[in-house]
């Protein structure tokens, strides 16, 4: 879909040219590269003000390096707490944890949480399934620490946004198949879910922030040697049967690249009678609430994130 500045939201119009830039830069696997190794020299152990923060290494089966991970806890609260696996975007190619620290702030604030979140490999360092293994195993480390952790070991929430919210579909789709960890609810927002990129949104997107040459190039470089045909675990749009999934958050906007593959995802829940809170912003491009976050649609977005979040928590976690 090709789009035009007079299709974008009117307060996501001056953020026009800034998101076509960095469209443009993230079509080049140098730049990615260069995104992340700066992240990781400049806010990689950084911490986050009101929170407690913590920093760990753990053992990965098959990696010859130990995970970093991120651990972010509120301030002066006891007693066991939900614990959440968040899962970074960045086109499973770039970023590190810490660049969602507001992300952190908000969940913790709307309800009080433990949030966990790794610094897994990208794309540019290792192809599938590095950064899928670095998450599940992540999501065990919680189930097997819960208790020194603070947190409530019955279940855990997954969230994540764009490859993230990739990596989320993904890594909850294994919890289910195998029952190692129960699920309460998922938050995959607005997820890069579906490798064969031939839907109508996708298809010769020109959109802000992240394009068709943008998602050519994460497929390609995150699918890099993978067997044919791709594994759901890779591409969630893949799996065959969705019957088993939690309640599921999430949202999109209208004019970007995921749209699709969103609204398929969340139609093929409620095939299933999953609940699903769902909204399409009208206008909106990939990440709008991340990079634009002043503007009136992406308060409109937090605000119903953050309110189906403590729903969510209330209803649905033991």
């Amino acid at each position: 879909m090709r789009v035009s500045k007079d299709m974008i939201s009117p307060d996501l119009r001056k953020g026009y040219y800034a998101g076509r830039l960095i469209a443009h830069l993230y079509h080049h696997q140098w730049f990615a590269r260069f995104a992340l190794n700066m992240a990781r020299k400049f806010m990689a152990g950084k911490n986050t003000d009101g929170l407690v923060c913590e920093q760990r290494y753990i053992k990965i089966p098959g990696s010859a390096s130990p995970l970093r991970i991120r651990i972010y806890k509120p301030e002066h609260v006891s007693g066991p707490l939900p614990a959440m696996l968040y899962l970074h975007g960045g086109g499973y190619m770039t970023n590190i944890p810490e660049m969602f620290a507001a992300s952190f702030s908000a969940f913790i604030a709307a309800h009080p949480c433990i949030i966990v979140a790794p610094d897994y490999r990208k794309s540019v360092e290792a192809p599938f399934p590095a950064a899928f293994d670095d998450c599940y195993n992540t999501l065990l480390w919680m189930k097997e620490n819960a208790a020194a952790l603070g947190a409530v070991d019955e279940q855990f929430i997954v969230a994540g946004d764009s490859a993230g919210g990739g990596l989320t579909a993904s890594v909850v789709l294994k919890a289910t198949d195998t029952n190692d960890v129960k699920i309460a609810f998922q938050i995959p927002l607005y997820p890069m879910i579906d490798d064969r990129q031939n839907t109508s949104s996708c298809l010769d997107s020109n959109a802000p922030v992240w394009d068709a040459i943008n998602n050519r190039l994460g497929w390609k470089l995150y699918l890099k040697g993978a067997a044919s045909p791709t594994s759901p675990y890779a591409a969630p749009s893949r799996a065959d049967d969705y019957s088993r999934l939690p309640p599921t958050i999430t949202f999109v906007g209208s004019i970007e690249a995921f749209r699709d593959e969103t609204v398929s995802y969340v139609e093929r829940l409620r095939e299933h009678n999953i609940p699903v809170a769902f909204r399409e912003f009208e206008g909106a491009f990939h990440a709008f609430d991340y990079f634009f976050p002043k503007t009136e649609i992406a308060k409109q977005a937090t605000s119903f994130l953050l309110q189906s979040y403590k729903e969510y928590v209330t209803r649905y976690f033991s």
